[in-house]
C-alpha cells in the first residue's frame, strides 16, 4: 500500500513516504514547523507566506524541525464523530479518539503547543497534565490501495509528574 501524508510539508520520516508499518523509524520522524529569521519565532504548522507574530516586521521564513518529545499541556477524548471533511464511514461505530495538546520546548526558552491525535488504545484515564509524549508516526485512515500518514502523541508511561491527577475539567 502506498503511505502519503495526510498534509504534505507537516511531518518527515516514515510516516511522510514509504512503506514502513505504522511506528517505524521513530527516530527519523519529525514534525515540521516554520521559523522566522526576522524575530526568531517558531510557528506550527508550517506556513510560508508571512511571519505570524504580529509583532515582527517580516523575515524570512524556513523549515524547523521540532522535537519529538513534550510535556501533555492538555487533553480531551473525542466522544462524538468530527463533521466533514473529516474522512469517516457513517455506517460503522465511532471510536473515540484522545486529543493532546503537547508543549514543546524550543532554543531560547521559547515554547510551543501542538496538537495531535494518541496512539489507538489510549484513554484519558491513562493521563495527567505534565506528563511526557513523543511524536511518532501514525496513520488516520486506509482508502483502497492508500494509508493516510499523520503523526501521534505517545504517552511515556510512568512519567507523570508527582501528584498529577489529570487535566483540569477531565472526568475523574
Amino acid at each position: 500500500m502506498a503511505r502519503t501524508p495526510v498534509v504534505e510539508g507537516w511531518f518527515t520520516g516514515d510516516a511522510a513516504r514509504g512503506t514502513g508499518a505504522e511506528g517505524a523509524d521513530t527516530e527519523a520522524f519529525r514534525l515540521l514547523g516554520s521559523g522566522c529569521s526576522g524575530c526568531g519565532a517558531v510557528f506550527f504548522p508550517p506556513g510560508d507566506d508571512f511571519c505570524r507574530n504580529p509583532g515582527c516586521a517580516g523575515g524570512e521564513l524556513g523549515e524547523v524541525p521540532l522535537p519529538r518529545h513534550g510535556r501533555i499541556w492538555s487533553y480531551t477524548d473525542s466522544r462524538y464523530r468530527p463533521p466533514l471533511p473529516y474522512p469517516s464511514d457513517p455506517h460503522t461505530p465511532w471510536e473515540s479518539r484522545v486529543l493532546l495538546a503537547v508543549e514543546l520546548a524550543l532554543p531560547r526558552g521559547a515554547r510551543i503547543v501542538v496538537l495531535g491525535q494518541g496512539p489507538p488504545g489510549v484513554s484519558t484515564a491513562e493521563l495527567a497534565v505534565g506528563m511526557a509524549a513523543e511524536a511518532v508516526p501514525g496513520v488516520l485512515y486506509e482508502e483502497g490501495e492508500t494509508v493516510w500518514t499523520t503523526w501521534h502523541w505517545r504517552p511515556v508511561p510512568g512519567s507523570a509528574p508527582p501528584g498529577a491527577t489529570g487535566s483540569p475539567g477531565a472526568p475523574s
